[in-house]
């Protein structure tokens, strides 16, 4: 689950979901 979450986190790194990701380590 955690490697399908880092997937979708480069996508939203657009976003700025990088500070949640973060917080999810």
């Amino acid at each position: 689950m955690a490697k399908a979450k880092f997937e979708r986190t480069k996508e939203h790194m657009n976003v700025g979901t990088i500070g949640h990701i973060d917080h999810g380590k």
